[in-house]
């Protein structure tokens, strides 16, 4: 069976989408959808804007998402299930025809702007922590008394956690001291997937709740829990859900390996997931469909 999965943040580049763009009618009209419902030239910036650029959150998220909708609609098979690290859920769910692009985009655009506001709010940071158990992990974590919590359960041995600036700094010191390999801090604008972005999350709640949604044609495995969803009212919930809650990228791969998943095909920039994948899931296949 194969799955198709969709990126997040982080995975852009200057250039991203152009041969697309170049080669394929339908994804041009995507992109001149995209700069007409975005209200500016995202095409222009994608293709030859500096990283800096790119970086932008209200540039990025709809970048990441638009480049993987146009990889995953050029691919002939249709997926068995999807999934989506983060913002790559959004995409994952255009896919499997929960929602349309414009109706997806119109959602990323504001989770973006809903993000950067809740960042604005209170200053916050993330670190990659490598070489420790998770339940280690949340451990120190749940013993500090600042906002730090694990927010991206990447792949085995490695584990994200995001909060308060001196919550993470204290956090790092502490998982350090523990054994962990090396605690990085993230060039990220705040702490995401964690209890700071509950003004975000209830920003959106509202516009996940007012945007129509169809009966999918595969499952979705949701960020919020690793669990197939087809239902529309549960794949609402555990979408509004995921801005505050961790990203279970480890144990969505398990799940669907166990569900008969062989194949893995990363739809969008980058290389990151498969790369995840096969740390997760070393018995399957994944690959990069752009």
């Amino acid at each position: 069976m194969k799955a198709f999965i969709f990126p997040g943040q982080g995975a852009q580049f200057t250039g991203m989408g152009k041969d697309l763009y170049e080669k394929s009618e339908s994804v041009r009209s995507l992109f001149l959808q995209a700069n007409q419902i975005l209200g500016f030239d995202i095409t222009q910036t994608m293709f030859t804007g500096s990283a800096e650029e790119l970086k932008q959150t209200r540039v990025t998220q709809p970048a990441v998402f638009i480049h993987s909708v146009a990889v995953g609609l050029s691919q002939h098979d249709k997926p068995s299930m999807v999934a989506g690290h983060s913002l790559g859920e959004f995409s994952a769910l255009v896919a499997n025809g929960a929602l349309t692009f414009e109706d997806g985009l119109k959602l990323v655009s504001m989770r973006a702007e809903a993000m950067q506001k809740a960042c604005d709010l209170h200053p916050s940071t993330m670190a990659a922590i490598l070489g420790l158990e998770d339940h280690i992990v949340e451990q120190i974590c749940a013993s500090i008394d600042e906002v730090v919590v694990a927010a991206n359960y990447n792949c085995p041995g490695q584990l994200v956690i995001s909060g308060s600036l001196k919550g993470v700094e204290i956090a790092c010191e502490k998982l350090k001291a523990a054994g962990a390999k090396r605690a990085l801090p993230l060039q990220v604008g705040g702490a995401f997937h964690s209890p700071l972005m509950e003004p975000a999350r209830e920003e959106l709640a509202k516009a996940i709740q007012q945007t129509h949604f169809s009966n999918p044609h595969c499952p979705v495995y949701q960020n919020v829990n690793a669990q197939p969803a087809t239902d529309i009212s549960v794949i609402r919930q555990n979408l509004i859900a995921q801005l505050t809650a961790p990203v279970r990228w480890t144990q969505s791969v398990q799940q669907m390996t166990t569900d008969g998943a062989t194949l893995y095909v990363e739809c969008g920039p980058g290389k990151v997931l498969q790369g995840l994948v096969k740390k997760i899931s070393p018995s399957v296949e994944a690959i990069s469909a752009a």
